[in-house]
């Protein structure tokens, strides 16, 4: 098995996504064969990953979400013909699901990689020793093996950080001052997506080379640990909704898990791509069609206005192919959806709902989900854990007879059903990541 480290950090917002880009970007230019991975559910770092990697594919790892077989199974695919792997962590090193679980530390505690910590050093000296000291001995399973400085202001300022964490034993990887020109833009569910970013080289060669200007090579080299050997039985999160599924892909349905297709092919599925906002429509050969989420509300015209993929997610559904949308995808598959300006777009037509962003609600967390009635994805009584993020709302009840899923949030306290059904199509607000 390669070698891997994590990459973590006290909190969201102190650069760990930065600082990860920015040493796949400096490794792989340098020719190694590195894989990134992200923890837990985010769809949009992965795509950064992705370009500063040389384009290798990078995976998702979800100790909440995931069972113990498919953590594996996605850990040897992506382990594969590589030798480093870089796991982003998500939000700070010890905040998981709300019921604490899923950690960071979790995924390095399972897999016994080291922690490399991204400290934001901005607005404090000495403190960040009893800082770093709090995280390395909170819990004996997790081992944080270095620091990286961040936001460091002058070579005083370093100065006195690196005698505070020599005191208690703290190597430091760097110590990188902030700059203005590595920030990555963001919107309402995160990032901008990669392929929106017209610099994305430029962005990631800069952030390269301002690592690559402080970092002790040698002591990165020195904690870096292999990683486990992990015994998998096959990668299948979700059962296949067909033998051949075309599968929306462009700037508005982006956020389909990498280990899910993977999993559909490893089971024998043929898959395609269309873009719904490039005037396609899904393979007419397909016997199934996956909708995933994405940004619909930010081309809801472009997309109304697209008959070529409205006419063909429609005669799709006449001939009972079995259609399923997950967050944008469900908006989709809805009568209308209105946009923030309150401009109402039709969209297909073949489940009796509309969305909108005109009165925005934020929902955000882990799900604990039992299926209704029988679908593409299993009988009724089947369960899954998944998440859901958005801003949108669904306007007026589906019929309770209608819902696809029961859904509880990660302590157990129950939302009640969610999402439609009709005929062959089907969908919800939620994103799947794993059958229980």
């Amino acid at each position: 098995m390669p070698g891997g480290l994590v990459i973590g950090a006290p909190a969201s917002g102190s650069g760990k996504t930065t600082v990860t880009l920015a040493l796949l970007r400096l490794l792989s230019r340098e020719g190694r064969i590195v894989t990134a991975f992200k923890t837990g559910p985010d769809y949009i770092d992965g795509a950064f990953h992705r370009a500063a990697g040389a384009g290798r594919p990078c995976y998702n790892l979800d100790p909440y979400a995931m069972r113990g077989d498919t953590l594996a199974g996605v850990i040897r695919a992506g382990a594969e013909q590589t030798e480093l792997a870089v796991i982003e962590g998500v939000m700070g090193l010890f905040d998981g699901a709300a019921n604490g679980e899923g950690s960071t530390a979790d995924l390095a505690a399972q897999l016994q990689l080291p922690v490399l910590l991204v400290l934001d050093a901005a607005r404090q000296s000495q403190s960040a020793a009893a800082l770093v000291h709090g995280f390395r001995s909170f819990r004996k399973d997790v081992r944080v093996a270095g620091v990286i400085l961040n936001r460091v202001a002058s070579t005083r300022h370093e100065a006195l950080l690196r005698g505070a964490l020599a005191g208690i034993d703290m190597p430091v990887l760097a110590a990188l001052p902030a700059q203005d020109d590595i920030v990555l833009p963001s919107r309402h569910l995160g990032l901008v997506q990669a392929g929106e970013y017209d610099d994305i080289d430029l962005f990631l060669d800069r952030a390269a080379d301002w690592l690559h200007r402080d970092l002790d090579r040698a002591q990165l080299e020195s904690i870096i640990s292999p990683l486990p050997v992990l015994t998998s039985a096959g990668l299948a999160p979700l059962p296949p909704l067909g033998q051949h599924i075309a599968v929306a892909r462009d700037e508005a349905f982006a956020f389909a898990y990498p280990h899910l297709l993977q999993g559909w092919r490893a089971q024998g599925a043929q898959l395609s791509f269309f873009s719904p906002l490039h005037d396609n429509a899904p393979d007419s050969s397909a016997d199934a069609v996956f909708l995933p989420g994405g940004y619909p509300e930010l081309h809801a015209a472009k997309l109304a206005a697209n008959r070529t993929l409205m006419n063909g997610l429609r005669n799709a559904a006449q001939r009972r192919t079995v259609i399923y949308g997950e967050c944008g995808g469900f908006m989709l598959l809805g009568n209308s959806l209105t946009d923030a300006e309150g401009r109402a777009h039709a969209m297909a037509g073949l489940l009796p709902v509309s969305t909108s962003f005109a009165h925005r609600k934020r929902r955000l967390g882990y799900r604990q989900i039992t299926a209704l009635a029988g679908t593409a994805l299993g009988p009724a009584g089947s369960r899954f854990r998944g998440h859901e993020f958005h801003y949108s709302i669904q306007m007026g009840r589906t019929d309770p007879e209608a819902a696809v899923f029961a859904a509880q949030d990660a302590t157990g306290a129950d939302l009640g059903p969610t999402g439609c059904r009709q005929g062959s199509v089907f969908g919800s607000y939620l994103h799947l990541i794993d059958r229980v």
